[in-house]
């Protein structure tokens, strides 16, 4: 069932699959791979994988409301916190 956004609800593992990430993450940058390159791939393979389960209009909103996310200042750490 669609959550209230129109969104597929947010699967139960979400949160082992974020460690993985965060894993993943922390190997590429002790391999010196730039923030910026690691990033790029990350976005890249999520849209790709996005791209064989939701329609355009999920992706575009997907999209919108991490644009919105950053335009709020919701990714960036509160003062003094790193």
């Amino acid at each position: 069932m669609p959550t209230d956004d129109g969104l597929p609800p947010m699967p139960g593992d979400l949160s082992h699959a974020g460690a993985v990430i965060d894993k993943a993450i922390e190997y590429m940058t002790s391999q010196d791979i730039g923030s910026m390159a690691i990033a790029s791939a990350l976005l890249g393979g999520a849209l790709g994988l996005l791209a064989r389960s939701m329609s355009d209009g999920a992706i575009v909103q997907v999209l919108e409301n991490a644009i919105a996310s950053v335009r709020a200042g919701e990714l960036r750490h509160p003062a003094g916190e790193h």
